[in-house]
C-alpha cells in the first residue's frame, strides 16, 4: 500500500502522522498493483512496432463500446479532441448555437467556439453542479443545433428531461462524460445515451493512460464512419481528402495501458464509491453535517465520483489550512466560464449564473482515490473540523 516506508510529518492538534508525500491523486499506488500487466502490454506494442491505431486501438474501441453500452466507439488524441470531433461530424460551425453549463473544464466550451459556434450557457442545479434541465428549454432558438451536458465529478446529468427536450427539438445530444467513464443512469452506461458520448483518457480521469487520449461513442453507423475519417484528416484511401478533418489519432501504446486498467475500472469505481461513503460517515461523525455541503447522488444515478466536491465557507482559508497540514486538495472550477477571458466576447457579467458562480466560490475537491487509506480520509476530516472549530468558530 502507499501509506508503507515513506516520510511523515506530524500534524498539529492531536491528528496524527500524515505522510508528507500525501496526494491528491496517488497514480504510484495504482500502477503497484497492475504493474507487470501494463509492461507486459507495452511490450507487446514494442514488439509489434504498430503504434499509430491498429489492433490495439480497434480492440479498445470494442470493449469500451461494449463497457458502455454503445454500438460504437472511435479513439482520438483526447478527450477535447473527442468533443470537437463529435462537433464536426454534426458540421457545426460559425451562427449555429450549443447549449452547455458555464461550470465545467475550458474544453467543453471551448470544442464549440473553437468551430465558431456559439456557447450558450445555461446555469447549474446548485445540488448536482450538472446543467439545470429545467432551464435549457428557454435558451434554446432556432440557431440551437446541439446540447452539450456535462456529467460532472462522475454524476449523470438529468437526461431523461435533456433527451426529451432534444427530441422534441430535433437536436442531437454531445454528452460531455469525460470524468464519468461508468456512470450509469437508470441503468443505462454514460455515453450511450444521446448522439455521442465524449471520453477523456487523461491520467487524472479513473480510466486514465499514460498520457492523452479520448474516445467518441455513438449508436449511429454513418455518424461513427464519419469520425473515422474525420480524425485521419478526412480521409478513407491514402492522399485522398473526402472531408476536412484533423489528426487525432489514439496511439495503441495508450490504448493497450487503457485496455489493462479498464479489466480493473468497476473494482476502482466501487472504490470510489466507497470512500464517498466513508467521507459522509466521517463528516457526520465530526458533526459537520450542518456546515459542509457535501455531494449528492439521485437515485436514478450511479456516481462514480472522478472527484469528490464539497461545499463551504471560507473556502479559500480552509484550502490552505489544510495545505499546511499536508492535506492536499483542489478547486473544480475557480472561475466559471462566462467569466473567462477567452469567452469575454460572449457579452456575460458577474450575476448571469449565479449558481455556477457560487458554486465556484465554494467547492473544494478532496482525495477520494481509490487506494487511500481510511485514516487518510479521517485525518482530512479532522483537519476539516478544528478550522471550523478553532478558526472560525
Amino acid at each position: 500500500m502507499a501509506t508503507n516506508c515513506l516520510t511523515q510529518t506530524e500534524v498539529p492538534n492531536g491528528h496524527g502522522a500524515i505522510r508528507s508525500d500525501f496526494q491528491f491523486l496517488d497514480l504510484k499506488a495504482q500502477f503497484a498493483g497492475i504493474r507487470d500487466e501494463v509492461l507486459d502490454a507495452v511490450t507487446r506494442v514494442l514488439d509489434s512496432q504498430h503504434f499509430i491505431l491498429g489492433p490495439e486501438v480497434q480492440a479498445l474501441e470494442a470493449e469500451i463500446a461494449e463497457y458502455v453500452g454503445a454500438k460504437f466507439a472511435i479513439g482520438c488524441a483526447s478527450g477535447s479532441d473527442a468533443l470537437l470531433l463529435a462537433l464536426m461530424a454534426l458540421e457545426i460551425g460559425p451562427k449555429d448555437e450549443v447549449i452547455t453549463t458555464p461550470f465545467t473544464f475550458g474544453a467543453t466550451a471551448g470544442s464549440i467556439a473553437r468551430l465558431g459556434a456559439r456557447p450558450v450557457f445555461v446555469d447549474i442545479d446548485p445540488v448536482t453542479f450538472n446543467i439545470d434541465e429545467n432551464q435549457i428549454e428557454a435558451a434554446i432558438t432556432p440557431r440551437t443545433r446541439a446540447i452539450m451536458p456535462v456529467h460532472l465529478f462522475g454524476l449523470p446529468a438529468q437526461m431523461d428531461a435533456i433527451l426529451r427536450l432534444a427530441r422534441d427539438g430535433d437536436i442531437p445530444v454531445i454528452e460531455d462524460a469525460a470524468q464519468a467513464i461508468g456512470a450509469l443512469w437508470k441503468g443505462q452506461g454514460i455515453g450511450s445515451l444521446g448522439t455521442f458520448g465524449c471520453f477523456s483518457f487523461f491520467p487524472s480521469k479513473n480510466l486514465g493512460g499514460a498520457g492523452d487520449g479520448g474516445m467518441v461513442t455513438t449508436n449511429d453507423p454513418e455518424l461513427a464512419q464519419r469520425l473515422k475519417l474525420l480524425r485521419v484528416h478526412g480521409t478513407r484511401k491514402k492522399y485522398c481528402y473526402e472531408l476536412l478533418g484533423v489528426n487525432s489519432r489514439l496511439d495503441a501504446l495508450q490504448a493497450a495501458i487503457l485496455r489493462v486498467k479498464l479489466r480493473h475500472l468497476g473494482n476502482w469505481a466501487e472504490g470510489r464509491r466507497r470512500n464517498a461513503k466513508q467521507y459522509e460517515m466521517l463528516f457526520r461523525e465530526y458533526g459537520l453535517a450542518d456546515v459542509v455541503k457535501l455531494p449528492t447522488a439521485p437515485e436514478t444515478s450511479f456516481h462514480v465520483y472522478n472527484q469528490y466536491s464539497i461545499e463551504v465557507e471560507h473556502r479559500d482559508e480552509l484550502q490552505r489550512y489544510l495545505r499546511e497540514r499536508s492535506i492536499p486538495t483542489e478547486i473544480y472550477y475557480p472561475t466559471p466560464l462566462h467569466l473567462q477571458p477567452a469567452f469575454a466576447n460572449l457579452g456575460h457579467r458577474p450575476g448571469d449564473f449565479p449558481n455556477a458562480e457560487s458554486a465556484c466560490a465554494r467547492v473544494l475537491a478532496l482525495p477520494i482515490y481509490p487506494e487511500i487509506t481510511e485514516e487518510q480520509q479521517r485525518a482530512v476530516v479532522s483537519v476539516i473540523s478544528d478550522f471550523f472549530s478553532h478558526q472560525v468558530g
